[in-house]
């Protein structure tokens, strides 16, 4: 047996072979507030009921434990020493009708895997949640941990007084000696099940709609937080927001929400940003605002709740067969979780968002060697945990929200009612979503399926256009160009906008447009023949497909002296991420993008936007500008934050980010200075409460600059001595500029395993700046010398994280690229996981060297 690492033949196999009947599973799980070896394992007691096919025939459940007490199968006792290995267990001479029991004990996690245990800084509390995507429940009870084997769960729960236990089904009745029991679920994949204990703060409210049959529905919602930040916590607009999405799904779905109860609890150190386990979500804590935040921040957080609530139906309801499938719920999520923002919720700009940053994600993510179809291949579960990526959610949606315009979007509803209808509490794969899709539209999708989820890659639409002598549009046509190695060319429904400035304040203003399909490499837009000479042509306005955004000489010229002036919020979305693209792709210097970003984004009005500016203008310093430009780009960014944040609207969010932007470019002593500052009170900024997370965010820079030390660091956490104020303490301890510190970070990532998941993010992100290059370039020869031992020995989860963030890209040199090669070159055995997530960074090295060189020969 393989272990940990399922495969796709394996888990194919023993669907054919089992049927599962249900699941009873009893934690104890008092040991959690125990001292020392005692708070390491907590009891698991699972009881399950299957059928085999073919009776005397073998299979196995999955457990990953440290030791095993009982195992008895169908009455017979199993000696767990001859049949557990430590991620296994064999099952021999299966009989018709089956029933398991195993007694273990289980781990309590510290790498937000299984059952994760914090103990809270501030009172000493402790908290555990489940966190089980992809494969991670088999951490927490015996199973057959595949998405395909549903089944009913019932669970108890043992744990100390005075505390909140949830699971995915309503309680029943009061608990007894210290035991909660919970309902029964509907059949549900092992991956969502849930359990959250503690002393959680619990606030709870009630949904109620009444059907259009007449049934009235009432939902229990419930939303919790560690007792620490229950002074941040705002529930009220949590529970707003549910409720609105919890109409707008009714009303499109025509399937009451299936699972009973809605919890959301918000949980510490959490690895992603929430999990759809039905009737109990998690979400990491950091959605819970310690601070002030802008309103991008509050619209994030809306969009994840409706995202794992169209999870509900896309996902839990109707599960993806096996991982393959991942995006017939991530894709649905990321689409349906816009959708209804923008229709339900005040956030009525999000697919200005979704434009800007969502798909973002999905290009950088399609332009990779790792690129793949929306529809995978995934081989197994170390794939899949892979597979949760730019393209599995965002292109995904991007491409479903092209199907919604080219099916009808009642058809494309109507589908998806009956698709619910058809396959609840079952399994589906690409075919049985097309069929419902092409009953509903009366359109063939094999077509458009194998152009759009069967095949990898991005194309690239430019315009091309001549002019008569009176200065109209003679012949106007988008050329459709793909990448050798992805060399589809698909059909594209897209807009195009002409843009002139008309208006006495010279505003840009769209006076003509023409929407019409693409295909092949050469399309003429008829319709536009004839018009008046543009100043801009933007292909894709209104962002209907998914494409990367090309301009003609004049409309290039025009943005550079005038994209700020864009009247239209969506339009100019769509031209910053065009010549983010470019800047990308090392057609545009990395001086031009950043020129940019300081002439117009003080006039973006989008907050959500102006972050996304910020946050690719550090990008584009750190990696894409020439070295010898740098400094100077630096100070240039400064000089014109500090101005943006001086003339922005005192307390608005547009200072606040600003200020955030501010301090992440700050190099020079007069930049320090202001910083150090602001910090003591001895300078001011009008409206700019310096509160305790921007206290933080100052603090990193001038720690990775010397300015201030370990002292200064040390007052700061026994002022904010949380678990906030740990995690920033320790990346700002990492930040500092000596050989020393960065050793010791070095040494508590990579050659202990004693830091919690959350620690080792806050360790590498305090780790890596920008001005310490020659400080952390003797760690290049150490990372690839160590990364295959780290994947071997660590779980996947800090394995990732390790991998991806201490790659060595901001040595930024061809060295560092041939010893990535090399590194690939010389372990063609190393994990395919392994070698994906090198095999990204060594890409992201070669993009951005290639960047340097176009911006080194604009100076030249």
């Amino acid at each position: 047996m393989p272990g940990e690492n399922l495969t796709r033949d394996e888990a194919r196999e023993r669907a054919a072979l089992l049927r599962v009947e249900g699941y009873d599973v009893a934690l104890d799980l008092r040991s959690a507030v125990g001292e020392g070896e005692a708070a390491r394992t907590f009891r698991s007691r699972t009881t399950v009921r299957f059928t085999c096919a073919e009776p005397g025939a073998a299979s196995f459940a999955d457990l990953v434990a440290p030791s095993v007490t009982a195992v008895t199968l169908n009455g017979r006792a199993l000696d767990p020493a001859d049949v557990f290995d430590g991620t296994r267990i064999a099952l021999a001479d299966l009989a018709a009708e089956n029933t398991l029991v195993v007694d273990a004990r289980c781990a309590y996690s510290r790498t937000g895997e299984g059952l994760h245990r914090f103990v809270d800084p501030e009172d000493g509390e402790v908290y555990l949640y489940t966190q089980y995507e992809p494969a991670d429940a088999r951490r927490v009870f015996a199973n057959f941990e595949q998405p395909d084997l549903k089944a009913p769960f019932r669970f108890e729960v043992t744990a100390p007084d005075g505390w909140v236990v949830l699971s995915n089904g309503a309680q029943v009745g009061e608990p007894e000696a210290g035991t909660y029991r919970f309902a029964g679920t509907r059949p549900i994949s092992t991956y969502i099940t849930a359990v959250v204990a503690g002393p959680y703060h619990y606030v709870s409210d009630t949904y109620r709609r009444t059907l259009d049959d007449g049934t009235k529905l009432e939902i229990p919602l419930g939303a919790l937080c560690r007792k620490g930040l229950a002074r941040h916590f705002d529930p009220e607009d949590i529970f707003t927001v549910t409720k609105q999405g919890l109409d707008f799904f009714h009303d499109h779905f025509d399937y009451p929400y299936p699972f009973g109860k809605y919890d959301q609890a918000f949980v510490p150190e959490y690895n992603i940003g929430a999990m759809e386990n039905p009737g109990c979500v998690t979400f990491r804590e950091e959605f819970v605002f310690r601070g002030k935040v802008t309103e991008a921040s509050y619209e994030r957080r809306a969009n994840v709740i409706l995202h794992e609530m169209a999870h509900m139906w896309f996902g839990d309801l109707v599960t993806m067969q096996w991982w393959d499938d991942l995006w017939l719920k991530e894709s649905f999520a990321d689409f349906m979780g816009a959708l209804s923002l923008v229709e339900a919720t005040r956030f009525t700009n999000g697919w200005i968002t979704f434009a800007n940053g969502r798909k973002a994600w999905a290009y950088r993510a399609d332009q990779l060697p790792s690129t793949h179809p929306v529809t995978a291949d995934i081989r197994d579960l170390e794939d899949a945990k892979l597979n949760f990526d730019g393209i599995t959610y965002a292109k995904g949606a991007a491409v479903l929200k092209q199907l919604v315009a080219y099916v009808g979007r009642d058809a494309f509803l109507e589908g998806a009612r009956r698709y619910f209808k058809r396959h609840a509490y079952g399994n589906t794969r690409l075919a049985d979503l097309l069929s419902v899709l092409e009953e509903t539209s009366g359109r063939d999708l094999a077509t458009w399926s194998r152009a759009w989820l069967e095949t990898a890659g991005v194309n690239a639409l430019t315009p091309q256009v001549t002019y008569d002598a009176e200065g109209r549009i003679t012949e106007l046509s988008i050329q459709q160009e793909a990448a050798a190695g992805h060399p589809e060319l698909r059909p594209h429904r897209v807009a195009v906008g002409l843009y002139r400035r008309e208006d006495a304040d010279g505003a840009l203003v769209r006076y003509a447009r023409a929407e019409l399909d693409i295909s092949g490499p050469r399309t003429v837009v008829t319709e536009l023949t004839g018009a008046d000479r543009p100043e801009l042509i933007l292909v894709n306005d209104d962002d209907l497909t998914y494409c990367k955004v090309r301009f003609d000489e004049r409309s290039l010229a025009t943005l550079r002296g005038h994209l700020g002036e864009i009247t239209d919020p969506l339009s100019r979305a769509l031209c910053w991420s065009a010549v983010w693209g470019l800047t990308r792709d090392g057609l545009m210097p990395a001086r031009d993008y950043l020129a940019l970003v300081l002439a117009f984004a003080g006039r973006e009005s989008d907050i959500g936007v102006l972050q996304t500016l910020h946050a690719q203008a550090r990008y584009a310093l750190t990696h894409y500008a020439a070295a010898d430009h740098r400094d100077l780009a630096a100070q240039e960014l400064a000089q014109g934050a500090l101005h943006e944040l001086r003339l922005a609207e005192p307390g608005s969010g547009h200072q606040l980010s600003w200020a955030r932007f501010f301090a992440s470019v700050a190099t020079t002593a007069a930049d320090l200075q202001l910083l150090q500052g602001l910090l003591d009170g001895t300078a001011r900024i009008d409206g700019l409460d310096v509160d305790q997370e921007l206290r933080w965010t100052f603090l990193e820079p001038l720690a990775a600059h010397d300015a201030v030390g370990e002292a200064a660091l040390d007052a700061e956490l026994r002022r904010d001595d949380t678990a906030s104020g740990r995690r920033h303490h320790v990346r700002c301890l990492a930040a500092r500029p000596s050989p020393e510190v960065k050793a010791r970070a070095w040494a508590d990532v990579v050659e202990s395993d004693a830091l919690s998941n959350a620690l080792v993010e806050a360790t590498i992100s305090g780790c890596v700046q920008a001005n310490q290059r020659e400080l952390l370039a003797p760690y290049a020869p150490k990372y690839f010398a160590a990364i295959e031992r780290v994947w071997r020995e660590r779980s996947i989860e800090i394995g990732m994280a390790v991998v991806r963030g201490l790659f060595p890209m901001l040595q930024g040199d061809r060295e560092t690229l041939e010893a990535a090669d090399a590194w690939l070159t010389g372990h063609p055995s190393a994990p395919p996981a392994l070698r994906r997530l090198v095999s990204e960074a060594r890409d992201d090295l070669a993009r951005a060297l290639r960047a340097q060189t176009c911006d080194a020969q604009a100076a030249r």
